[in-house]
């Protein structure tokens, strides 16, 4: 398939170190970590594959329609483009490139304003200022290719598609156990997981998959933060949305780190007191 867009992550959908398929690297993290969610695979295509629902027939929200595929069995792939806005969330098409970002949502996320959504207001930001200066550090967000698609990992065909990233649903212990692996061969204790400001599904795809041209290089995002979604997910539950080719050197140092030598240590068992 071809992808659009900014470049394209490195080795055409196959992970550095690991020499494994994305799809493999996707199942080998999700058994590792004990996930009982199905790990999603995030890429852009110019053609639509078959077999593919719109966002709008799951859910008009990409937080909820993900944890569905995630936690389900019915649906294992979603898609949106440009020519496909009906029955959508508007923020959520221009967190991914598609429609511009509308502009009263600086105040619908900050203090609200009156004859803006009836002066209806998240209060997520102190001011609509901070959220004008968080979208302009975020910078341009670029489309992966005319059509954007999640799909579950253990559905993509092989040779596989230029998977971008992975978004991984999990309990907090099992997320806190990815970012200790993330953190395993690296120096920098303080960068390469991080918990940025912004809708769900920027943790879950827009950041991890490189859309928004500032987003840190081989980063991975924890969250999500936004407490709109709560409704989403369970008080117990997290995401992490994981670049490939991070996801390639989680996979190749699996069996070196923790998770493999120490899963008395990872996963130990929990009394109940």
């Amino acid at each position: 398939m071809e992808t659009g867009g900014i470049r394209p992550p490195p080795l055409a959908g196959r992970c550095e170190m690991a020499a494994l398929s994305a799809r493999e690297s996707g199942l080998r993290l999700a058994a590792a970590f004990r996930l009982k969610t199905r790990p999603l695979a995030v890429y852009g295509s110019e053609t639509l594959p078959g077999g593919i629902s719109r966002l709008s027939e799951i859910n008009r929200c990409f937080a909820v329609s993900l944890y569905r595929i995630a936690t389900g069995r019915d649906v294992s792939a979603l898609y949106v483009s440009a020519d496909t806005q009906e029955g959508c969330c508007p923020g959520g098409l221009s967190h991914v490139g598609y429609t511009p970002l509308p502009d009263d949502i600086r105040y619908f996320v900050s203090t609200g304003k009156k004859g803006v959504h009836g002066g209806v207001a998240e209060y997520l930001k102190a001011r609509p200022e901070l959220v004008d200066r968080c979208t302009a550090a975020a910078g341009p967000i670029h489309p992966p290719g005319k059509y954007l698609i999640v799909q579950a990992c253990e559905t993509l065909p092989e040779p596989g598609p230029v998977v971008r990233s992975f978004c991984f649903f999990g309990t907090a212990e099992q997320i806190r156990n990815m970012a200790g692996l993330v953190h395993f061969d690296r120096d920098d204790p303080f960068s390469p997981v991080i918990v940025p400001w912004g809708s769900a599904c920027s943790t879950y795809i827009t950041f991890p998959a490189g859309l928004a041209e500032n987003t840190p290089h081989d980063t991975a995002f924890m969250g999500p933060q936004d407490p709109t979604q709560n409704h989403s997910l369970p008080p117990g539950m997290m995401a992490l949305g994981i670049p490939l080719a991070m996801a390639g050197r989680m996979a190749a140092n699996l069996d070196a780190s923790f998770v493999v030598k120490r899963p008395q240590v990872a996963f130990p068992p929990h009394r109940k007191t």
